[in-house]
């Protein structure tokens, strides 16, 4: 994997975040109240699981390389 495409790659999560929030800023405060809400434990397993989404993904597109 080359530095270039993980800039590549980060970029594109970041744009693609940032539309989220140009698009819907009444639903994203909406979202970080109830995340607000979670306790730590909740949260850590929700991100765990999102990050484990996020490596399948990745390993996914290795494979279709």
């Amino acid at each position: 994997m080359s530095v270039a495409l993980f800039v590549g790659a980060l970029g594109l999560l970041i744009a693609a975040e940032g539309l989220v929030y140009a698009a819907f800023p009444a639903r994203v405060r909406e979202a970080l109240t109830a995340l607000l809400t979670l306790p730590d434990r909740q949260l850590r397993a929700l991100g765990f699981a999102v990050a484990t989404f996020g490596l399948l993904l990745v390993g996914i597109a290795s494979l279709l390389a």
